[in-house]
């Protein structure tokens, strides 16, 4: 389907909880989110039935989000579930990767095909501080058993924060020297517990490329700008919603774990999916691809939406 400006939506980010195991500072609060009653959120088959929902109304890459997608009970069972989707053709996760020691070999078993890693620092002391309850260890752990389980290419996403893990730019980008990462720097956006940070939090992804001026540039994918260092086996990813925003090649839609239909990250309009079923269930998405918006408003202030990056699935 196209939407009204003319993208082509073929990419559902669909979140599977608003919990999580981690307290990370620029996206919940200290003492976590109100647990909500299980009635309110989607279970497993309302999740699988709104993933094929969508795939018929032509999605063709699922993208499974959270809070941490990876505390949700069932996920193995739910990837399976996704995979035997047919015209389905990229089932991806983003995690934390705390709880891959245990999950990842199954995951790729169910069929999931590619794994993204949050990874904001790589120093423990640092881990600890942004993380609220977080150890680097444990993520150092979950990317081995990725490895092992036989993920390839995976790709490691850290939020750019000014004053905080600027300094470790060239640190991150050694990483794609010997390995066939992709370290993808993404642009703090001013939303939920940030949204009134000081300005010097908000660097522009450019700074990557100020730092690291031995930079390549190479093919971009998706919205990721893209780099390589000299003899490089690795890639380095710049994603910019902020001062290059690529609101006009967006081809994403959203639900949150609690069925709301989101146009855009930013935005406040949702469509309420949950006790829809068959053509009335797809006619929901078609209007909800239909009135995704045109573009958000983050030059000119912070983000519209009044939820939380864990409650939407970033």
């Amino acid at each position: 389907m196209t939407d009204g400006c003319g993208r082509t939506i073929d990419y559902l980010r669909l979140s599977v909880t608003d919990r999580c195991n981690y307290r990370c500072r620029y996206c919940m609060p200290e003492e976590g989110v109100c647990k909500r009653e299980h009635r309110e959120m989607l279970t497993l088959e309302e999740l699988a039935e709104v993933a094929a929902a969508c795939v018929v109304c032509g999605v063709r890459k699922i993208r499974l989000t959270g809070g941490e997608p990876l505390v949700r009970r069932g996920i193995v069972e739910l990837c399976r579930q996704l995979r035997a989707i047919p015209d389905l053709r990229e089932l991806c996760l983003t995690t934390n990767g705390s709880l891959l020691p245990k999950l990842a070999k199954p995951l790729r078993e169910a069929g999931l095909d590619r794994l993204n890693i949050s990874l904001d620092t790589l120093r423990p002391e640092r881990f600890a501080q942004m993380t609220r309850l977080g150890q680097l260890s444990d993520v150092l752990e979950g990317i081995r058993a990725a490895e092992d389980a036989g993920f390839r290419d995976l790709k490691f996403d850290t939020v750019l924060i000014g004053g905080f893990n600027d300094d470790e730019i060239a640190d991150f980008a050694a990483l794609t020297r010997d390995h066939p990462w992709e370290m993808r720097f993404i642009e703090l956006m001013p939303m939920g517990p940030c949204a009134d940070w000081d300005r010097a939090c908000f660097l522009s992804a450019d700074t990557v490329l100020e730092r690291l001026p031995e930079l390549e540039q190479i093919e971009s994918s998706g919205v990721a700008r893209r780099y390589r260092l000299p003899g490089a086996a690795g890639t380095i990813g710049l994603i910019s919603p902020v001062s290059h925003d690529f609101c006009a090649d967006c081809r994403r839609i959203r639900v949150t774990a609690d069925g709301k239909l989101k146009g855009c990250l930013h935005s406040r309009e949702e469509i309420d999916l949950r006790g829809l079923h068959g053509w009335q269930l797809q006619n929901a998405i078609r209007q909800g691809i239909t009135q995704k918006p045109q573009r958000h408003h983050l030059t000119e202030r912070k983000s519209d939406t009044p939820r939380n990056m864990n409650q939407i699935g970033g």
